[in-house]
């Protein structure tokens, strides 16, 4: 494997990420979700396809202690109730005195008070990996007051500066979700063009994503493979998976049937053939 912190270029980036996946399904990383109740039981089936172990513990008193012994936390703010808020933030202390990688999905921040003023105080905890649509990345580098609700207005481009602003202020791999996605840490890009429209036509399209994201940064955990090598890993397992399904499917009720069939079939081989990555500096 080549040195994890600088992937000399796309070929071999794909070759670790498809390493990761190997890894990933050797050993199945407990990945603990506070995620929307809208999105719960399709992000638990996503893991399991994917090959990790899903746990979804919201409950002030327990979130913070499994988090200490989880491999990987997602918190999602798509229904953050004052339970999940508080949860949220105990869960995201017990990451980070145990040392457990965990990723924050800001849904829909911006023009709704409550979650924007808590996405920030979560990401001032310095969270591994951010991942969202192009207008709540710009929302939480303060440069645009969000999108129409769950839904993007601005394009993944017009999110980059945002996004490298966002990486060297908190430390975190961010993930700009769109037609071609964006992953950064401030310094290396990488675009990843894979993905099909209807993910966007199906509830817990996206924010299965990020719960795939903290699967695969508890894999690198163990393996010691980089964050931007985990979450672009995470991105093209999920997006690839979604061409695949999207190829057979007959509208949005049979891809999300389909997708979670492809997402367990997809073999580390099928990265290599079928991802499309530009590897570059920002």
């Amino acid at each position: 494997m080549s040195d994890p912190l600088r992937p000399a270029s796309a070929p071999d980036l794909v070759t670790e990420a498809a390493d990761l996946l190997g890894a990933l399904r050797a050993a199945p990383p407990l990945t603990h979700c506070i995620t929307n109740a809208v999105v719960t039981g399709f992000t638990a089936n996503v893991l399991l396809a994917v090959g990790a172990a899903p746990a979804m513990v919201d409950i002030v008193g327990e979130a913070g202690m499994f988090a200490g012994i989880a491999s990987g936390v997602l918190v999602n703010l798509g229904t953050p109730t004052p339970e999940q808020r508080s949860a949220s933030l105990e869960a995201v202390t017990g990451a980070n005195g145990a040392g457990t990688p965990w990723v924050l999905d800001p849904v829909a921040i911006g023009a709704l008070p409550i979650r924007t003023a808590l996405a920030h105080e979560l990401a001032k905890q310095r969270p591994n990996a951010i991942r969202g649509n192009a207008s709540e990345i710009l929302a939480l580098a303060g440069l645009s007051a969000g999108g129409r609700g769950v839904d993007a207005t601005d394009t993944t481009d017009a999110a980059a500066e945002a996004a490298r602003v966002l990486a060297h202020r908190h430390g975190s791999v961010v993930a700009v979700s769109g037609p071609v996605d964006l992953i950064t840490d401030g310094e290396r890009v990488l675009r990843l063009a894979n993905g099909d429209e209807l993910l966007t036509r199906v509830t817990g399209g996206g924010c299965a994503l990020g719960a795939v994201m903290a699967a695969f940064l508890g894999a690198a955990r163990s393996t010691g493979a980089d964050a931007l090598i985990a979450v672009a890993a995470a991105s093209l397992v999920y997006t690839i998976a979604a061409e695949r399904a999207a190829a057979r499917s007959a509208g949005p009720g049979s891809f999300a049937v389909a997708l979670l069939d492809d997402l367990a079939g997809l073999q580390p081989e099928d990265i290599a053939a079928e991802a499309r990555v530009e590897a570059g500096a920002l």
